[in-house]
């Protein structure tokens, strides 16, 4: 059993995938020979061209019908892959189609037509050279490994009379043999180089391979956050609808405990009144963290009501001013509203300033937020420990491909600037 196996590898592994490879190769041929009539066409009117200068006008048409005609062998090169060996060739960037003339001289001047007609035309005749040479080897082989067949099919006479084709046919039987055992591997590297020469010609370029990965990283960047951003809703929402409910109802039982409960000795309504204390601070932590999750106000009614609502608990006056026409996205939102939130709570911890003002309005499909304060100064964006939390900013504003600046001299003032995308 184990020689068996042995024998099925080696035997049958170079031929596995013979078969849908030469019929690969075979299917090539008539497509990259479709051009060499045009070239020799157009060798032929610029060698009349030399002896007759009166056929200039007909020069051009050679070039123009391999142009007319590099779309449609495209299109059988993609089919020959996808159909052969389940093989889909990506498409690169075209411009769409157009009925004036500048987008026909668009098409024309695209980089991928004429890495296209640099593929039918330059690559596609040498791979045609190389596409009949591994045809012919598959052929001279099999002839040659059945030559038996062939002899046993001439009339009995010549082999009566010719006794000597038996050492002959032995050893053209055994260069036949090695010829098929050559054929799948030759078969394979010219597949390999003819799928290579189609993906780099006919497929996308670097640079068009690049802006795509960079646009799907982008796409699943914003995926991600708007994902975040939901998660954040929904524990807020938890939050405030779950545990801060039961811990408002446990705060007011108490308190009607304490209340109605008169006859209770010393050591019992003490601990009624800690347990009320704490439930109540349990309940401002809660209502500060689930502000800082996510505020219902900034989802109900926005960024003027929200950032109001976070200046009006500020020891210092504050001053915003929000002009939005429309609401920005969610996350956008959500990204501007921390910025300002955070960076006035840096104002009041550590600028020593007096007051502070917010500006946060649309310029284009640039969302504007500045956060200014009139205090001592000196914040260091590129500082490690500066307890600033700038540096957190500037991730959290790059998150949606926004700009941060900070520009705080020594002294004063500290004028921080964001500007978040908020294209729709």
């Amino acid at each position: 059993m184990r020689l068996t196996t042995w024998l099925q590898l080696v035997l049958g592994r170079p031929f596995r995938r013979a078969g849908h490879r030469t019929a690969l190769v075979a299917a090539g041929l008539p497509l990259h020979l479709a051009v060499v009539p045009l070239w020799l066409w157009l060798l032929g009117t610029m060698a009349a061209l030399v002896r007759a200068p009166g056929v200039v006008a007909v020069t051009p048409l050679p070039v123009l019908l391999t142009l007319v005609v590099t779309p449609l062998l495209t299109v059988g090169q993609r089919r020959r892959y996808r159909a052969l060996v389940g093989k889909d060739l990506p498409r690169p960037a075209v411009p769409g189609p157009g009925r004036n003339w500048k987008s026909a001289v668009r098409q024309l001047t695209t980089r991928a037509l004429w890495r296209q007609v640099c593929y039918h035309a330059v690559a596609g005749p040498l791979l045609a050279v190389l596409d009949l040479a591994v045809l012919a080897v598959w052929a001279v082989a099999l002839v040659a490994a059945s030559i038996y067949v062939w002899i046993w099919a001439l009339p009995p006479q010549w082999r009566v009379t010719d006794l000597g084709y038996t050492t002959q046919a032995a050893y053209i039987t055994a260069g036949g043999l090695a010829l098929l055992f050559l054929g799948p591997r030759l078969t394979g590297a010219l597949v390999r180089l003819d799928t290579r020469a189609a993906e780099v010609l006919l497929g996308p370029s670097r640079t068009e391979k690049l802006a795509r990965r960079v646009a799907d990283l982008a796409e699943s960047r914003a995926g991600v956050l708007d994902a975040a951003d939901a998660e954040r809703r929904r524990i807020e929402r938890d939050l405030h609808d779950g545990v801060q409910q039961r811990l408002v109802s446990l705060a007011v039982n108490l308190g009607l405990a304490r209340s109605t409960l008169g006859d209770l000795p010393e050591d019992a309504r003490k601990v009624i009144d800690e347990a009320h204390r704490e439930a109540k601070e349990a309940i401002t932590e809660l209502n500060n963290l689930v502000r800082g999750l996510h505020p219902a106000v900034l989802e109900d009614r926005g960024l003027d009501a929200a950032l109001s609502g976070v200046a009006a608990r500020l020891p210092i006056p504050v001053r915003v001013a929000v002009d939005l026409p429309q609401r920005p996205s969610p996350t956008v939102e959500a990204v501007a509203y921390f910025v300002v939130s955070e960076a006035l709570t840096n104002v009041v911890k550590h600028a020593r300033a007096t007051r502070a003002d917010v500006t946060v309005e649309r310029i284009g499909e640039t969302l504007l937020v500045v956060v200014a304060d009139d205090g001592a100064g000196g914040a260091d964006l590129a500082a490690a420990d500066g307890g600033t939390g700038l540096a957190g900013l500037a991730k959290r504003v790059a998150s949606v491909d926004g700009t941060f600046s900070c520009r705080s001299p020594a002294g004063g003032p500290t004028v921080i600037t964001v500007e978040l995308p908020c294209a729709p």
